[in-house]
């Protein structure tokens, strides 16, 4: 079989077998179109997957790394890390399933600069939370999203997700469906369960959602009960708003939420292994990213052991 329909078979394994969303699809299609693209000329159009050689990822890698668009503009080395991990998948795929082609393993990642974690210390928490107003249901909306990420780690696609029914507020837990088709467990505060029970006392609807998008352009019915569920960047728009209101200088997203969440425990004692657990990371390597932040003790070994510290 030609690589080309190879590709399309992996795509399709994807969806079926391995329960990916169609995000996560379309990227891939995205990413194996564009080796696809830039490799042909140097085989044939209608190459089979033996003909991808160590050779042929070099060239291949070459091209990423200068590849441009219609506006000139270049792929960063996270975005050219991503182009290999698809590479790497289909690899692994056409090796499950017996065909000869480059063993994925020889198939490296760039080395990429790791991203500074921003998050909010608990009183930034705090200071933001007092600027949302609750006298009103959009108010007491806020607070209950806000409280939720906080205290849960939630994704903000696992937040917008969340039904009534999906919380047990009397047991203060429940179990979401996050990355992976991977179940775990989300805690909920006392603080985050009272703001929950007091934005659902003034709903006065049966929809579903969890949290209601309350613009005027967003009443229209719709059969599927989803028409008034809010977005990622509903979220996002809501977040930074109180930031500014409490004059907070960082971008703050819902993911800074979610990184707070992390480091809040990791500062306070928790361990690194039942962090990656709660944030449902498969690998570690993921949640060490909070470690250079969190190490608190390092300031009490530098006042005590250093010699200007005094």
């Amino acid at each position: 079989m030609e690589t080309l329909e190879l590709i399309n078979d992996f795509l399709e394994a994807l969806e079926v077998e391995r329960g990916r969303n169609k995000h996560t699809i379309e990227d891939y299609r995205l990413y194996l179109e564009r080796f696809y693209e830039l490799t042909t000329d140097l085989v044939s159009e209608a190459y089979k997957p033996s003909e991808i050689t160590p050779e042929l990822l070099r060239k291949y890698r070459l091209r990423l790394n200068r590849y441009e668009n219609e506006k000139g503009e270049t792929l960063s080395i996270l975005t050219q890390s991503y182009h290999l991990i698809a590479l790497r998948g289909f690899l692994k795929y056409l090796a499950r399933r017996g065909i000869k082609t480059l063993d994925h393993s020889l198939v490296d990642l760039p080395k990429t600069a790791r991203k500074q974690v921003t998050f909010l210390h608990f009183n930034e928490v705090e200071e933001l939370l007092s600027e949302i107003p609750e006298d009103t249901e959009t108010g007491l909306r806020d607070r209950a999203i806000i409280e939720l990420l906080f205290s849960g780690g939630l994704r903000v696609s696992e937040l917008i997700k969340l039904n009534r029914d999906s919380i047990n507020l009397e047991k203060h837990e429940f179990v979401v469906r996050g990355k992976g088709n991977k179940d775990r467990p989300i805690f909920v505060s006392n603080s985050a369960t009272e703001a929950i029970k007091n934005y659902l006392c003034v709903r006065h609807d049966s929809l579903p959602a969890l949290f209601l998008n309350n613009s005027r352009n967003q009443q229209a019915v719709d059969t599927s009960g989803d028409f008034r569920r809010l977005t990622p960047r509903s979220i996002q728009r809501i977040i930074e708003k109180y930031a500014k209101k409490a004059g907070i200088t960082k971008h703050v997203t819902p993911h800074t939420l979610r990184h707070s969440f992390a480091t809040d425990l990791l500062m306070n004692g928790a361990d690194l292994r039942s962090v990656q657990a709660l944030l449902g990371h498969s690998n570690i390597s993921t949640t060490q990213i909070y470690t250079h932040v969190t190490d608190a003790h390092l300031k009490d070994i530098h006042t005590r052991f250093h010699s200007d510290s005094e």
